[in-house]
């Protein structure tokens, strides 16, 4: 089993400080694996709405709930949203004699009803594919190549791996974004997840992508809310800068997980991977989400002038500007657009980061950093 360290951290944090945490990700992505670590170590009660034996212990939430202690988990509590209502006076009558863990796909019902029925009383806790951390520096390549759903990274063979993921697919356009109350068409669907993973890594254009499905611009805004809402994919916003040039206004689209991404454009393995011009935007994306994971903040943004002048991610920490560029080739330097970013943003430093091995200094405030040493990175101290 691989160890999720840092995730279980946040997990232990978000517990300590709420009566209540709600731990979503999409399906399969690993929160019942994670909870059963906590448990190891934290005795509590763990109940799967999916079993027929505690949907029958469920039957009378409020009688069956109010008599337990301690920690419970509520595993898939998507499938009774009404619990949420029933949690909110357990945790106001017996204060800090017993917590809930909530574990659930992305889903409008679960969105809603904890914020609504739980306000003042929740903590999130949104839970990604592994990292490199957890999978180690030695395997980036696969990590990259299948993504990291669990049972993707963990396949016996590239080709597993890929029919694990295609499968996922299908039953996510057809299983459940209907459950999640989206009746859309599949094949429908399908073509617009193909659509937008041929733009990862590029900005948003909602007018063309709507002429392209035939459907409006609106239509376009609202299966990406949903696709969004699903954690498959990322909008990445755009930050404008007080300088006196033209900055564009749109989003990068981004496919959260690189392995989802490849087996909808047809890429089987690491080598059909570097060898497709997709691999320079899928590379990209897959180091957005890995500083996402590391620093645990998704207040990231890009940066781009209508002159071509641009900053991969932009990351704000104590009140200070950082910069971040990103790099396939391992030969390659920063150009002048990352001069004209430190002085247009006032970073105090740019970080080129590309898939070599060897941090090198390229001026007083660009360094060229490897992804595989990301999470001992300076920055991440006070922000793990």
């Amino acid at each position: 089993m691989i160890k999720r360290i840092r995730n279980l951290e946040h997990l232990e944090a978000a517990l300590a400080r709420s009566p209540v945490t709600a731990l979503l990700g999409a399906r399969q992505i690993g929160k019942t694996t994670l909870a059963m670590q906590y448990l190891r170590n934290n005795p509590g009660k763990y109940l799967d709405l999916e079993t027929h034996a505690d949907q029958l212990r469920l039957s009378n939430p409020e009688m069956y709930l109010s008599s337990l202690d301690g920690l419970v988990v509520i595993d898939e509590v998507q499938l009774n949203p009404g619990l949420f209502a029933v949690i909110r006076p357990i945790v106001d009558r017996k204060p800090g004699a017993v917590k809930f863990l909530l574990l659930g796909s992305a889903s409008p019902d679960i969105i809603r009803g904890v914020s609504e029925s739980l306000a003042g009383r929740v903590s999130f806790v949104d839970l990604s594919g592994l990292s490199i951390e957890a999978t180690g520096p030695d395997n980036i390549s696969v990590l990259w190549s299948r993504g990291g759903f669990p049972p993707a990274y963990c396949a016996s063979a590239d080709s597993s791996s890929l029919a694990w993921r295609m499968d996922f697919i299908r039953t996510f356009l057809e299983r459940d974004l209907p459950q999640m109350g989206y009746p859309l068409p599949a094949s429908t669907m399908r073509r617009f997840l193909m659509m937008l993973a041929s733009g990862h890594g590029q900005v948003l254009n909602l007018s063309s992508i709507g002429r392209s499905m035939g459907i409006s611009h609106v239509t376009v805004s609202r299966y990406l809310d949903v696709l969004e809402g699903a954690y498959i994919i990322r909008r990445l916003q755009p930050w404008h800068a007080n300088i006196r040039k033209r900055q564009v206004k749109s989003a990068k689209l981004y496919l959260r997980d690189s392995g989802i991404l490849h087996a909808l454009l047809g890429i089987r393995n690491y080598d059909d991977l570097v060898g497709n011009q997709i691999a320079g935007h899928s590379w990209e994306g897959f180091v957005v989400e890995e500083v996402i994971k590391a620093f645990n903040t998704d207040r990231l943004f890009y940066w781009r002038t209508h002159q071509n002048a641009e900053l991969d991610i932009l990351l704000f920490l104590n009140g200070k500007r950082y910069g971040i560029k990103i790099k396939l080739s391992e030969n390659s330097r920063p150009g002048r657009s990352a001069r004209i970013a430190i002085e247009d943003l006032e970073l105090e430093h740019l970080w080129c980061i590309y898939p070599g091995e060897n941090v090198i200094p390229i001026d007083e405030d660009i360094t060229l950093w490897p992804l595989r040493n990301l999470y001992s990175h300076p920055l991440l101290t006070g922000f793990s």
